[in-house]
């Protein structure tokens, strides 16, 4: 009951995020000790990767659909940054 009560209070004072986009796939990255030239299939080519990983270029439709199915990134972690421009 005590792990409860705790858990409560900090999902309540201490919300974690999920993390932006570019975040998750960076992670996924790393924890797949992949390379950029790894997302080139997802992305496109290298430039294209580079300007998406800076935050030059937003992740397109296909994009988005491509980095879910390969790195099993939630959707809503993909679409969020688009939705926050919107508001």
């Amino acid at each position: 009951m005590l792990v409860t009560l705790v858990s409560a209070y900090e999902d309540t004072h201490y919300p974690i995020d999920p993390p932006n986009a570019i975040s998750a796939i960076e992670y996924e990255l790393e924890k797949r000790d992949w390379t950029r030239k790894d997302l080139e299939p997802m992305i496109g080519s290298s430039r294209r990767v580079s300007e998406v990983l800076s935050g030059k270029r937003k992740l397109s439709i296909r994009m988005i659909r491509a980095l879910h199915k390969e790195l099993d990134i939630p959707l809503e972690v993909l679409v969020a940054d688009e939705d926050s421009d919107a508001a």
